[in-house]
């Protein structure tokens, strides 16, 4: 394997440059961009491990940096370049599932501490060499993931979900000994706020069904590939796509280990809407107006609406996202102010009425249809 392709290829990244022109410690590119130049894949990320001072290297390259002193870190971002720099290190856990306690070491020590073989390939910038630990190379040109030891699982159980990831996307097999002890692993040891970042991850990836259906009854997620797929197809522009997927995976979940995630308040939001979905679908169904089907969906997130059109109203579903809900009024309680009618409710309902009117064509388009119909007597 040729590791001078790993070097052109950081050259043609976006500041690539700038990360090859540095100076000082030994550095190396390291991880994912490594594995996946040597795969023949177009690589997601960046990462560099530093023998030395991570923080000054990270301030020599530039651009905004943040620095994560707990764990020898720094991030960059400089000329559209996202890049995660460590000191090399090695790793202890004060117990399972807990975060590492880091102490500097050297790029040696520091690739077997991650979590799968094909993960620990370094580069070294210097001189351009390719640096593994064993059996990685083995395990690349196999592909084929493999955790180092025995207690890999035990110590970080969120490994478990990177495995199903990086299957899935890699479509690498699992070594035996590995998926074993994946089996026997738990997650229980873990923050919630760990797993929801690995979840979070996992929705990000190009067919996150895959890897979901991995984990399903670990994480307590219902996962039917026909029902995201549908979702996703009614999802307008203004949806989130993972937030659509985690919304129909998630949305018969047992609500205590949803809180145990630590989503955030739009996450919790959208998933709750979702646990009402086949009530939202039947309501819409039962529409015989689009000021009805208004009265259904006004108030539920877009990403529900489309997990209730995937549930039985797609038709309905459709007409409201694509259509109904951009319906306005030309006018605004101003206009009904100064044509007299006075602050207070009867302002609103005055406007809501006409809306509804709108919606359901009894009145034509244009301010002055709008104006006569919220000021007539039938207001």
């Amino acid at each position: 394997m040729e590791p001078q392709l790993v070097i052109d290829a950081l050259s043609a990244r976006p500041g690539g440059a700038a990360v090859l022109a540095l100076r000082g410690p030994r550095i190396a590119v390291v991880g994912g961009f490594v594995r996946d130049v040597l795969l023949g894949r177009d690589p997601r990320e960046v990462d560099l491990v530093v023998e030395g001072d991570v923080r000054a290297l990270a301030e020599q390259i530039g651009g905004n940096v943040t620095h994560h002193a707990a764990f020898l870190a720094s991030h960059v971002s400089r000329d559209g370049l996202e890049l995660e720099l460590t000191q090399a290190r090695r790793e202890r856990y004060p117990h399972p599932g807990a975060l590492p306690l880091v102490e500097p070491a050297s790029l040696e020590e520091d690739l077997p501490r991650r979590d799968f073989t094909v993960n620990a390939l370094a580069v070294t910038l210097d001189d351009a060499q390719l640096r593994a630990p064993d059996r990685a190379l083995e395990d690349l040109g196999a592909r084929r993931l493999r955790v180092f030891h025995d207690r890999s699982f035990i110590d970080d159980p969120t490994r478990v979900l990177r495995l199903a990831r990086y299957s899935a996307r890699l479509g690498f097999v699992v070594d035996h000994n590995t998926a074993r002890l994946a089996s026997e692993a738990s997650l229980d040891t873990v923050s919630g706020a760990r797993i929801a970042g690995e979840l979070r991850l996992m929705l990000e990836e190009p067919d996150p069904v895959v890897p979901l259906a991995t984990v399903a009854t670990r994480l307590q997620l219902s996962v039917d590939p026909s029902l995201v797929a549908r979702a996703l197809a009614l999802a307008p522009a203004d949806a989130e796509r993972s937030l659509t997927i985690l919304a129909a995976v998630a949305r018969e979940a047992p609500a205590d280990w949803l809180d145990s995630l630590e989503l955030t308040a739009r996450e919790r939001a959208v998933i709750r809407s979702a646990e009402h979905a086949p009530l939202l679908a039947a309501a819409a169904v039962a529409a015989r107006r689009p000021s009805e089907l208004r009265d259904a969906l006004r108030d539920v997130p877009v990403e529900a609406v489309a997990i209730a059109g995937a549930l039985g109203a797609s038709e309905e579903a459709r007409r409201w996202l694509g259509e109904l809900r951009h319906v306005k009024l030309e006018i605004g309680g101003d206009d009904l102010l100064a044509a007299g009618v006075p602050a207070g409710p009867e302002l609103g309902a005055r406007l809501e009425r006409t809306l509804r009117r709108k919606l359901d064509g009894e009145i034509a388009a244009g301010r002055e249809a709008e104006l006569a119909s919220a000021l007539g007597s039938g207001a």
